[in-house]
């Protein structure tokens, strides 16, 4: 379903005067190329793309300052840009504007090895922050699989495989710089790991998809990497009897550090995609941290368990290329299950519910696409009750994305029913704007009111999260 907006706005009209003080200050920052914009209108989602009509380039807090301030002045658009690998039509310009990219603020301002954290600025990738932390002995633990910007997975508060035992952003960002809509810096927060020192506001700004502000820099919780790390693959019967192995080891108090759900449709892909020879069947990727002892101890545990619910086919890998290989091919799910309908676009959702009525939520999703055409592979974040579905798509079949838009509501609703959430991690965007109301009711109002209040002009990313 290729969501538009409700939100009565106009399209902004770019003045010579906005662009032309864009350039004066900015130089050859600026771009209005056609191809340029229209890349930045863009994410990885199966939503409409919509292009900004200029693009600025930034490598300070300062810059980011000056622009949000102008945008002010000719009340336009202004949408924060990372890597484009949002999943909700975050990046979309819906109304136009100046779109300001962060990717070239790659700076890691600091490393607190002793107090396990550190700062960056908003273009810093995920992949880029480990490898600069590698000699350190520590690491940044959140992982969505891409490599996306530590500014954008605050602004959509990103989780991952690592989050049952790690967190998600909301856990793990500490502080952030935000440039607010008229221009103004703050900073939410200090670096110590408590404070009851009035609003919450780090809360606030991380999960608001720059629609309250820009973040500029984040400061983040990071982890000692384990001294040893074992992962394993093991097939199950039915998605019930892989769900109920999972609810007992996290009930037993094992701290399994990934624990991933693959349908068979998923793993067949994965084995076509990878070269791999797992066996096409209901499959769970584990891993496990800590010491030697502690880690042979939690996957002896774990094993038991899985069996216990016909698990079998254990494949245990414990050297770093080879649960690198492992996890790689978990990550490159998405291309995998694309590659099974060549030509097709995949319109990847997820959905979260309360993890003992996970299996029933994915037992009466899967009944639903039996009865369908289209085919949709299921991974999900089974430790914490999350999971996604990537329906296969021609893109100019419209009967195919009515169908498939179908399936979409009822799965949402599905979830919705069962006290869970109609966005686990890709966030609302302008994908997700419609399911806000049923699932909050009056909270929907507060959050519009906080928007009205710090955005009376809704320059900042218009028509995503809540409609003004």
């Amino acid at each position: 379903m290729r969501s538009s907006t409700a939100e009565k706005r106009e399209r902004f009209d770019p003045s010579s005067a906005l662009i032309n003080d864009l350039m004066e200050e900015f130089g050859e920052s600026v771009t209005t190329s056609v191809s340029v914009c229209e890349r930045h209108g863009t994410d990885e989602s199966f939503h409409l793309p919509h292009s900004p009509d200029v693009v600025v380039f930034v490598r300070s807090t300062e810059q980011v300052s000056k622009i949000v301030k102008l945008c002010a002045k000719y009340q336009a658009p202004v949408i924060a840009y990372g890597t484009g690998t949002s999943l909700e039509g975050h990046v979309a310009a819906l109304y136009g504007g100046v779109c300001v990219d962060l990717s070239q603020m790659k700076t890691v301002v600091e490393v607190n090895q002793e107090d396990l954290d550190c700062t960056v600025q908003a273009g810093v990738t995920r992949k880029q922050l480990n490898e600069y932390l590698r000699d350190t002995g520590l690491f940044f633990a959140v992982d969505p699989g891409a490599d996306a910007s530590i500014g954008g997975m605050a602004a959509t508060r990103a989780s991952g495989t690592n989050a049952v035992r790690y967190g998600t952003m909301r856990e793990t960002v500490m502080s952030l710089k935000v440039v607010l809509p008229d221009g103004r810096v703050i900073q939410t927060a200090r670096r110590s790991r408590k404070s009851a020192a009035g609003y919450d506001l780090t809360r606030l700004f991380v999960g608001s998809e720059g629609t309250l502000g820009i973040i500029t820099e984040i400061t983040l919780r990071l982890f000692g990497i384990p001294e040893a790390i074992a992962s394993a693959v093991c097939s199950f019967p039915t998605v019930e009897e892989a769900v109920n192995s999972v609810i007992l080891a996290i009930q037993s108090g094992i701290p399994v550090a990934r624990i991933e759900l693959l349908d068979d449709i998923t793993m067949g892909a994965i084995n076509n995609f990878s070269k791999t020879n797992y066996p096409v069947a209901q499959t769970l990727f584990y891993e496990f941290h800590g010491s030697k002892a502690g880690v042979a101890e939690q996957s002896r545990q774990a094993q038991e368990i899985a069996a216990e619910f016909g698990g079998s086919n254990f494949q245990w890998e414990t050297l770093p290329e080879d649960r690198n290989r492992l996890w790689q091919a978990r990550h490159d799910a998405l291309y995998a299950m694309n590659a099974l309908r060549p030509g097709s676009k995949p319109m990847v959702t997820d959905v979260c519910v309360p993890i003992s009525r996970l299996a029933e939520c994915i037992r009466e999703t899967k009944t639903d696409l039996d009865g369908s055409s289209i085919m949709a592979p299921i991974a999900g974040h089974v430790g914490d009750g999350n999971f996604h579905v990537a329906y296969l798509l021609d893109p100019n079949d419209n009967k195919e994305i009515k169908e498939a838009g179908d399936m979409h509501d009822r799965l949402v609703m599905r979830a919705l029913a069962m006290n869970g959430t109609c966005t686990g991690e890709h966030g609302i965007g302008y994908g997700k704007i419609n399911f806000l109301n049923a699932e909050l009711g009056e909270g929907v109002s507060v959050m519009r009111e906080i928007k009205r209040a710090l955005d009376p002009d809704n320059i900042m990313n218009p028509g995503k999260i809540v409609q003004i």
